[in-house]
């Protein structure tokens, strides 16, 4: 029987690294208790749902046939460059340069032609990384490139 790899393989990655996370948080920080949370109360609990969920893909894709498909290396690279152009450009760029880019360049990847959703889906994006980190955290990040 041909089984799952790809979601076996990604839910077994996904069980490790959310379980590595939460044992080592739980041994290395103090973890509280609910009504005190300690700073490794939050790392542990995000990465046992992480394990958790690792397994909820991991254990049916036991059980089912799966698909060889072929690696879409372009589409790695692309999404790849997306990430790192938002983490290098954040200081440089600012949040929304950098925030913009990144969501333009990762969807090349897309299947689905045109600009115009990708343009709304950057200024969308956008707005909503503005919100939450600057305005809602307030992140201390600059906004726009600094030069």
């Amino acid at each position: 029987m041909q089984r799952d790899y790809h979601d076996l393989w990604g839910g077994a990655a996904m069980t490790a690294t959310g379980a590595a996370v939460a044992l080592y948080c739980l041994g290395h920080y103090d973890f509280g208790t609910m009504r005190q949370m300690g700073p490794g109360f939050f790392p542990v609990v995000l990465g046992a749902i992480l394990a958790g969920l690792g397994l909820l893909i991991a254990i049916p894709a036991w059980f089912r046939a799966g698909v060889v498909a072929p690696f879409a290396a372009l589409d790695a690279v692309v999404v790849l460059a997306a990430i790192a152009i938002f983490g290098f450009g954040l200081t440089r760029l600012g949040l929304v340069t950098s925030t913009a880019s990144a969501v333009l360049i990762a969807s090349l990847a897309a299947p689905r032609g045109g600009w115009l959703w990708r343009i709304i889906l950057a200024l969308v994006i956008t707005v909503l990384t503005w919100v939450i980190f600057k305005q809602g955290l307030q992140m201390t990040i600059p906004v726009w490139p600094d030069f």
